[in-house]
């Protein structure tokens, strides 16, 4: 069986699902094609085992994006943490930062929520677009390309590309985007040069109960070995959840895993200097290896990247969700001015537009988070000193510290 479409998103996660319902109102024919579709159960937070393993700090730019494409309203309010402060604190010293919304004019700097009914909410919104199809329970086996040469093509302008899937099924398109992931197939099959390096920490994820409530604030606690975050969860009962990204060596991860629980809590809340008194119970952990990828360029002949497939980040900020989001805002963008001026979503310029505005932002935010990593690895005392004089006294001038909040919320871009 063979399908044509205008485009075809290989992935269909947060960003890749999110670039396709900013595209439901055109008349665009788009194929979605998705492992494996995202199941988020009805059930209120109750307990750490309800909780997802994956969760996004996704900011106001990403809100106001999912709320302009009907879907940030199907996300459960029982599931979607506002968080109204931030505590950023030097474990090596007595640097700090606090950010707080107020001082800016906003109720709050993000919400907090589970990856899954993010995930789940843009699957329901698509399902109801007449212009998209979901290829779900499958993946992409082979890419053909046809190009200019071959008598298939209508358009001698434009390579035509045949994704065979492994149901048998093969799409037909002119556009593919890849937003399958850090470990893309479309980008390694149409060999797109990336920079990358491993970073070589893994971030341990697990939830969470502890003693004393996490007052709607996201909690940082960097040190020469890693970064330990705290991240609120919305519970319906008495009981205080947070999130956990804990940013540590590989062989600090591995020693953390074997643990007992009530080891691992004890050692969790050390790490975290109490600030939320002990840690009374956690779930499951799992430890991921860090890798910066960011790739040379986003679009050549038809094929772009979005999402982690263009770029990861180091976790320590939470912004590779929001990036990728942003992606999929402006690629949709790009694709809507070029189809009122009559041009095709698969034109060279249109995905060149893409890559001029989001490329510099993803390049300042991943240099941006690379020296903060490097900065708490240092162990010179002077430059220790240095840091954390720096700290505290960011933190006494509110012009620098609300242009550093406004730029990691992303208030300051216009979504329409």
């Amino acid at each position: 069986m063979q399908q044509s479409f205008d485009m075809v998103i290989v992935g269909g996660g947060i960003v890749g699902s999110a670039l396709a319902a900013a595209l439901a109102d055109t008349k665009l024919s788009i194929a979605l094609v998705e492992t494996q579709l995202p199941f988020a159960p009805a059930t209120d937070a109750l307990e750490c085992s309800d909780v997802d393993l994956r969760v996004s700090a996704l900011n106001r730019a990403s809100e106001i994006f999912l709320s302009s494409i009907n879907v940030w309203k199907s996300i459960p309010e029982s599931r979607k943490c506002a968080y109204n402060k931030m505590r950023i604190w030097d474990g090596e010293g007595t640097g700090h930062i606090q950010f707080e919304g107020h001082d800016i004019g906003e109720s709050h700097l993000g919400h907090i929520v589970e990856n899954r009914y993010t995930a789940s909410a843009l699957i329901m919104g698509v399902q109801q677009q007449k212009n998209i199809q979901i290829f779900s329970d499958t993946t992409v086996n082979e890419i053909e390309v046809f190009n200019s040469s071959d008598n298939l093509l209508e358009n001698n302008q434009q390579e035509k590309y045949f994704i065979h899937l492994d149901n048998g099924q093969t799409l037909y398109s002119s556009l593919i985007v890849a937003a399958d992931g850090a470990r893309s197939f479309v980008r390694d099959w149409a060999d797109f040069e990336t920079r990358e390096w491993n970073y070589d920490h893994n971030g341990l994820v697990c939830s969470i109960e502890t003693e004393l409530p996490h007052e709607d604030c996201a909690w940082q606690r960097f040190t020469e070995d890693g970064v330990l975050a705290f991240l609120p969860i919305k519970s319906q009962s008495e009981k205080n959840l947070c999130s956990i990204v804990w940013s540590c060596s590989a062989a600090t991860a591995e020693r953390l895993l074997l643990l007992n629980e009530a080891e691992f809590n004890l050692q969790l809340s050390n790490a975290f200097e109490n600030k939320l008194g002990r840690v009374l119970s956690s779930g499951a952990r799992v430890a991921i290896p860090l890798r910066q990828r960011h790739a040379k360029s986003y679009c050549k002949n038809g094929v772009v990247l979005i999402g982690d497939a263009a770029h990861t980040i180091h976790p320590l900020a939470g912004q590779g969700v929001n990036l990728g989001l942003m992606d999929a805002y402006v690629l949709a963008d790009e694709i809507k001015q070029g189809l009122q001026r009559g041009l095709p979503a698969h034109n060279s310029q249109l995905l060149a537009r893409y890559e001029r505005r989001r490329m510099p932002e993803n390049l300042t935010m991943m240099v941006a988070m690379e020296s903060f990593k490097r900065l708490f690895a240092v162990k010179t005392p002077v430059l220790r000193w240095l840091r954390n004089w720096g700290m505290s006294k960011i933190n006494s001038l509110d012009v620098v510290k609300n242009h550093i909040v406004q730029e990691a919320m992303g208030i300051k871009r216009r979504i329409k």
